[in-house]
């Protein structure tokens, strides 16, 4: 007489859902209740990848190479007696790729600023497996919180140009999951606008006002100053 068989576990015993190309995982199947022999098959999308026989209570471990996107995707596997056609089916464990991040892009809307100006930096990688986190620098020094995307969309720090020196070099820095997996970003520099002095000021605004009399003068001539030429004639 042989007990009836519970519903197996599969369990991940070695690496992660989350895997890389050429990494090796390791899964349990068990059955907590029955008699053996078991024999225990493992499936992917319902076609058999391995099977194993045990002849005692002991897991079935089944070790897989992720080696193409086609290793991805759900697992289960079946416990069944060797002269039964009946089993017994496990949860399922998804595989899925850690893509790594691409180098990220620092970038503003400005290139040019002065003193006592706010401007926008942001930083964004195109490829990779998200959430990606990003951290922003200027030289070597940390200047914000690592800001963290769940989203395919940038990091965005806001600063104040106070003095010169918050004209130097900036980078952000980009991660995700992929292990050894860390990027910076081009260096992004903003320039001094020149402030134009009041004097200056004054001088384009009165040679405008030149411009446009002159502009006027020639518009006027055929129809006021020539008429008027002709009828004193």
């Amino acid at each position: 007489f042989s007990e009836m068989l519970s519903n197996p576990k599969l369990v991940l015993v070695q690496g992660a859902l989350n895997v890389v190309m050429k990494q090796n995982v390791t899964l349990s199947c068990l059955s907590e209740s029955g008699s053996p022999p078991v024999r225990y098959t493992l499936f992917k999308h319902n076609q058999q990848v391995s099977a194993l026989n045990r002849s005692d209570l002991t897991p079935a471990l089944f070790t897989l190479t992720i080696s193409s996107t086609s290793d991805l995707g759900e697992y289960k596997c079946k416990a069944e007696y060797n002269i039964s056609s009946a089993g017994k089916y496990s949860n399922s464990l998804n595989f899925t790729l850690i893509e790594p991040i691409s180098k990220p892009v620092l970038s503003s809307p400005t290139s040019q600023a002065k003193k006592g100006q706010n401007v926008t930096l942001s930083c964004l990688s195109e490829n990779g497996t998200l959430p990606i986190t990003y951290l922003f620098f200027k030289g070597t020094q940390n200047i914000s919180p690592q800001k963290t995307m769940q989203k395919r969309e940038a990091a965005v720090i806001f600063l104040f140009i106070d003095s010169l020196s918050d004209f130097g070099t900036y980078k952000c820095k980009a991660s995700n999951s992929f292990p050894n997996n860390t990027k910076y970003s081009n260096g992004f520099n903003f320039t001094l606008a020149e402030e134009r002095s009041h004097s200056q000021s004054l001088i384009i605004s009165l040679g405008l006002i030149l411009l446009l009399l002159i502009i006027g003068f020639a518009l006027a001539i055929p129809f006021f100053i020539i008429p008027l030429y002709k009828a004193s004639e």
